[in-house]
């Protein structure tokens, strides 16, 4: 027995949900790009896998798909700004990633310098699900730092204590 349940009362019981802030991005050939994702987590460590789920329709999602891999960015909580810009909250008609200082791995995706962690993944799989897509990648190089993480709650950025 299926129901349905619009999507606006979804999307206001989501906003409960308390998260960490992620940046995932992908490179290939010339251009680079990235955006904020919340949706984001680790679902083995052998082998070392990770999920995250973006639109179909994103420049990110289509660049992951040409690149066959991705890289994560956990933020810390002096990068709001970064989770702004990334997320879309600004002009659009640039290039997100101009005078943000980033480092690369194996991969070559980009990684914003000042965050906690580094994953550098090869995709694995992807999952076609509703209007996103289910990215699974393999995750080749980690690398952690020092900080506190940008956590997300009730649309707005919030500092653990």
């Amino acid at each position: 027995m299926s129901t349905h349940v619009e999507p606006e009362p979804i999307r206001q019981a989501m906003r409960l949900w308390a998260s960490g802030v992620t940046v995932v991005t992908a490179a290939y050939e010339n251009e680079r790009h990235g955006m904020t994702v919340s949706s984001f987590a680790s679902i083995s460590l052998e082998p070392p896998l990770l999920m995250m789920a973006l639109q179909k329709t994103t420049r990110t999602s289509s660049l992951i798909l040409r690149a066959r891999a991705f890289g994560v960015t956990i933020l810390s909580a002096d990068q709001r700004e970064l989770s702004d810009r990334f997320a879309g909250r600004g002009d659009e008609s640039g290039d997100r990633m101009e005078g943000v200082g980033t480092d690369t791995l194996d991969t070559g995706a980009p990684f914003i310098r000042g965050g906690l962690a580094y994953f550098d993944c090869r995709l694995r799989q992807t999952l076609d699900s509703g209007t996103s897509l289910i990215f699974i990648g393999e995750v080749l190089t980690a690398r952690q730092f020092e900080g506190q993480p940008l956590v997300y709650h009730n649309r707005q950025y919030v500092r653990i204590s």
